[in-house]
């Protein structure tokens, strides 16, 4: 059993910095009260899982920020059918959040010590509906392509095109564009051959790199 202490931690995390910042959408509360964010961390770093800041999980990658990431998972919109594509797996804690709340996760790292120790977790707790590979995920998928939603957690210096492509129509993608220092977190809506944008405000976030991103 895990200790009472962590789902305290969970509650008053969703309660002070998610709910009380207009995060709304119940499926997504309730995720992030279910999913041990501590088990996505080193051990050193367990007693700040739920803390207001992102935290560093190797390869000079971090876990995103509790509010960042249900800011942005809820900008996906998702109600529980859908198909999604993830842009950097990382520690696989944002990836068990779309496992809960859509019915196929697709997720793309870049580092293979990322991929395969949050592939491991994932399957520990039981999580059947993700499908992790290593490579440039600004290639996005094209194999399981189209998808319901993206979600890319590293920051480019413009939306690549093949992401895009792999966006079903009325589909949703959230990524932060910008420079290494400046970027904003913007969400496309695809109608047709129509995208439309908005700001979700200011954010950092590591480079994504690859073919459609910043190069190494």
């Amino acid at each position: 059993m895990e200790p009472d202490i962590y789902q305290r931690a969970r509650d008053r995390m969703v309660q002070t910095q998610i709910a009380a910042r207009g995060i709304r959408d119940p499926r997504v509360l309730a995720a992030m009260r279910k999913i041990p964010r501590h088990l996505f961390v080193d051990e050193a770093l367990k007693d700040q899982a739920y803390g207001d800041y992102p935290l560093p999980i190797g390869e000079g990658q971090t876990i995103s920020q509790p509010y960042i990431v249900a800011l942005m998972t809820e900008a996906l919109e998702l109600k529980g059918p859908e198909k999604v594509l993830e842009i950097g797996t990382g520690s696989g804690y944002q990836t068990a959040l779309l496992a809960e709340l859509a019915d196929e996760v697709y997720s793309i790292e870049r580092y293979p010590s990322l991929a395969h120790r949050a592939k491991r977790l994932l399957e520990k707790l039981g999580y059947r509906n993700v499908h992790i590979k290593v490579g440039d995920g600004t290639k996005g998928w094209p194999e399981a392509a189209p998808f319901d939603a993206i979600i890319v957690t590293a920051a480019g210096p413009k939306i690549p095109e093949p992401l895009i492509e792999q966006l079903k129509d009325g589909g949703r993608l959230v990524m932060p564009v910008g420079d290494e220092w400046s970027q904003y977190l913007i969400k496309i809506t695809k109608k047709g051959d129509k995208l439309f944008k908005e700001n979700l405000g200011a954010v950092r976030f590591v480079k994504l790199v690859g073919e459609h991103g910043f190069q190494e």
